[in-house]
């Protein structure tokens, strides 16, 4: 894990089993230049006071079920929406024509939504799958721009 948990700062993290931070004790001493600081780790800190006080990763999961819904319901206006996946606020739409990879609408979309101040991102071996990956501290005022952004430009590619 990387730049968000330090909210900017250069910090990082590694998430592991315990059999494999064991593997580490095999009598060699394991030496990292990056290794960190007083001050890294204060900031990291400080981030994960913020996201736990704050509640972040519940509000993550309560706004990313309730986008997933409500992109799983323009379905039925847009039949261009096939799989919507994520978990929290890391979310995938993918796009589908006629049983193919809607790789040129997803482009045309994304240019369609910057045009309105929204930036989305693509991903997926076809470039089809619009990756939403806002900050934990979105609101749902905002969320519900991007939806209504992504209505119209699913109207205007249709």
């Amino acid at each position: 894990m990387g730049k968000p948990l330090g909210n900017g700062h250069p910090l990082a993290a590694v998430v592991t089993t315990p059999e494999i931070a064991e593997s580490f004790h095999s009598g060699m001493e394991y030496f990292n230049t990056f290794g960190g600081n007083p001050v890294s780790a204060t900031v990291g800190q400080a981030v994960l006071d913020y996201v736990l006080d704050r509640r972040l990763q519940a509000h993550a999961a309560q706004l990313g079920a309730y986008v997933q819904e409500e992109v799983r319901r323009m379905r039925a206006a847009h039949p261009l929406i096939g799989d919507v996946r994520g978990h929290g606020l890391f979310l995938g739409v993918e796009l589908m024509r006629e049983g193919a990879p809607a790789t040129q609408e997803v482009s045309d979309i994304m240019e369609f939504a910057l045009g309105r101040g929204v930036m989305l991102s693509s991903d997926g071996p076809a470039n089809n799958v619009f990756k939403i990956k806002p900050p934990m501290v979105v609101q749902r005022e905002d969320m519900d721009l991007f939806l209504e952004v992504l209505d119209d430009a699913l109207r205007a590619v249709g």
